[in-house]
Order: structure tokens, then C-alpha cells, then sequence
């Protein structure tokens, strides 16, 4: 058997949860459906983890990946799951993904639409955590291409100079956690 740093963890038929603008849910429909033309509004989550050191986990999306390969992206980004409440999504998912554990705060949720092309968008209620990375990470490739570890100093740089490089929902929420979050931030970050 494959340990999770070689297997395929997610599926373009796994049902997500939909839900209306105040997040509350209205029924399920595919992956690959909740991402087509210009999506359907889901539940998804987008998580930052911070090492000891106070630098943020970035990773690179896999080039495998439909929507935005190859970007730069928060730590871990994904939806719950039918059935699954956030807490065993993102756990599910910073194992999936990297391999680790976290202690994980929420800290806020937003709507965004954004189009990736003709290939399809994501429209999504999504839920930000922030926390700490637990043990060693081991990315699994079929859902990451690469990881750092990059300073809120550097990273604001990179996203000065080179915003195209990274998601938008990224985007977005690191300024929305800089702007309106800043305390909480300033416990994790350097």
C-alpha cells in the first residue's frame, strides 16, 4: 500500500457541500461540477501554518492540478466533504496533502468567484484557519508540486513584484489576515 506522500487523495467526483450566501447548506453535487463555467457556491477551507521560526508554508499546486496549477498557494486549500464538518475536513486534508498535523484557529469566511480560463472557477464560501505545523511535512505529489517556507517580509515582496505566481484566493485572504487580523496574525507569524 502507498503512504500518502504517493497517493491519490482527491477525486474529480467526490461530493461537496453547497451552500447558500450565509453558508448554510443547500444539498451536494460533484467536484467537477461545483467547479465548471462559472461554478456553483460550495463550503471549502483555506489553511496557513507557520513553523517555529514564524515563516509561512507555501505550496506549489501540482501541474496535475484543473484550476490554477503550478501557483503558489497557501498551505493547504480544499473543501469538506459530504457529511464531513471542518474540523475532520482539514484534518483529512493536511494529512492528504502534507502528511502533518496542526493546532489549527479559525479566524474567518468570505465568498469569492474567480475564473481560471475556460477551464472552470471556483466560487466558494470558504473558512480560514491559521496554526501551527506539527512534526515534519511530507508533501504528497499528486497534490503538490513543491513547498517553502518564505517570511510575511519576503512573501509581501513576492506578491509586490510577482503577483501572477499565486492564487487569488491566496491573495486575498493574506491581505484580508494582514489587514483585519493582524494581532492574531503577529502570534504566528515573523
Amino acid at each position: 500500500m502507498l503512504d500518502s506522500a504517493h497517493r491519490i487523495v482527491s477525486s474529480d467526483v467526490e461530493e461537496l457541500i453547497l451552500v447558500d450566501e450565509n453558508d448554510n447548506e443547500t444539498g451536494h453535487l460533484s467536484k467537477v461540477e461545483c467547479h465548471s463555467g462559472d461554478g456553483i457556491l460550495h463550503r471549502a477551507f483555506s489553511v496557513f501554518l507557520f513553523d517555529d521560526d514564524g515563516k509561512l508554508l507555501l505550496q506549489q499546486r501540482a501541474h496535475t492540478k484543473r484550476l490554477w496549477p503550478e501557483y503558489w498557494s497557501n498551505s493547504c486549500c480544499s473543501h469538506p466533504r459530504r457529511g464531513e464538518n471542518m474540523q475532520v475536513a482539514t484534518e483529512r486534508r493536511l494529512r492528504d496533502e502534507l502528511n502533518a498535523d496542526a493546532q489549527l484557529e479559525y479566524v474567518y469566511k468570505f465568498s469569492y468567484r474567480a475564473r481560471f480560463d475556460e477551464t472552470g472557477s471556483e466560487n466558494e464560501l470558504c473558512h480560514v484557519f491559521v496554526g501551527k505545523v506539527l512534526g515534519d511535512i511530507k508533501p504528497n505529489e499528486h497534490e503538490i508540486q513543491n513547498i517553502r517556507f518564505v517570511s510575511s517580509r519576503d512573501l509581501e515582496a513576492e506578491l509586490d513584484t510577482q503577483p501572477e505566481q499565486f492564487t487569488p484566493w491566496f491573495k486575498m485572504e493574506w491581505r484580508t489576515l494582514c489587514e483585519q487580523h493582524a494581532d492574531l496574525l503577529s502570534r504566528y507569524a515573523i
